[in-house]
């Protein structure tokens, strides 16, 4: 395989409320702290382009990290991701927002953040210290995975499920090809990465938006930890696929959190 570049980019776009949007949408919108939106790092920051044109409609301020490349090179990974997210915040107060797999991430980057308010999870895993992705997920997929890799490298995500599975959740073809176009392969090393030890869990307030049966330990965790949950019964790819559906209960938790 090809050297590839490790430089990671985040990527901030400061969308500050405007006065052309309706009444009706300021019903929702602009919590006054900014949202960091986190992908996973199994697919590209595309997963959030849809509902950040939401959250610009209503007014709400935001900041969208790009962890594509930190998936490239060498180990550690993790710890790119984490740097990455942390380099994203100036100044505000902020909400990290992690989807899938950008979860596990958000509880070392948050502790580095002083600023920060809280985190939302949104169909997301919850963090894991001292344990690796392949730690906490069942014995059988971490055995499909390690079944898929070649040369230490896996296929990206997209073709994990077979093409069946994205159609169901993603069936318009053009947001579908480009969510396929963004995924990069993924180094084998970095579901076997153990995550960063931190001092304490949970670190600052939280909450969960639960879209997809799969993530309802993740969700019943949450509520252990007495935070808002709140279900939005869809698919796991909706913060794409339907995101006019998403982006109100997202900034609903996020108004609980300040």
């Amino acid at each position: 395989m090809a050297e590839r570049a490790t430089t990671v980019r985040h990527v901030t776009h400061r969308i500050r409320p405007n006065s052309d949007v309706t009444s009706a949408a300021h019903k929702f919108c602009s919590v006054s702290a900014r949202l960091i939106l986190v992908h996973s790092p199994l697919v590209g920051p595309g997963t959030w382009k849809a509902l950040s044109v939401d959250l610009a409609k209503r007014g709400q301020d935001f900041s969208l990290v790009d962890l594509t490349q930190s998936v490239s090179g060498d180990p550690p990974y993790v710890t790119r991701q984490i740097d990455a997210i942390v380099a994203s915040v100036t100044g505000d107060e902020v909400i990290l927002v992690g989807h899938s797999g950008a979860g596990p991430l958000l509880a070392a980057a948050g502790e580095r953040i002083a600023q920060l308010v809280g985190y939302i999870f949104v169909d997301a895993g919850m963090p894991h210290p001292s344990q690796s992705w392949m730690d906490v997920v069942p014995p059988e997929l971490a055995t499909r995975i390690n079944d898929m890799a070649r040369n230490q490298w896996l296929p990206s995500w997209s073709k994990w499920w077979g093409p069946d599975a994205l159609l169901e959740l993603l069936p318009d073809a053009e947001i579908r090809d480009n969510f396929i176009n963004e995924c990069p392969e993924l180094p084998l090393a970095m579901f076997l990465e153990k995550h960063p030890v931190i001092s304490t869990w949970p670190n600052a307030p939280g909450a969960y938006l639960l879209l997809s049966e799969p993530y309802t330990e993740a969700a019943t965790q949450a509520e252990g930890y007495g935070w808002p949950v709140m279900t939005k019964k869809s698919n796991h790819l909706a913060v794409l696929s339907d995101p006019h559906n998403i982006v109100g209960p997202l900034v609903e938790l996020a108004r609980q959190l300040q």
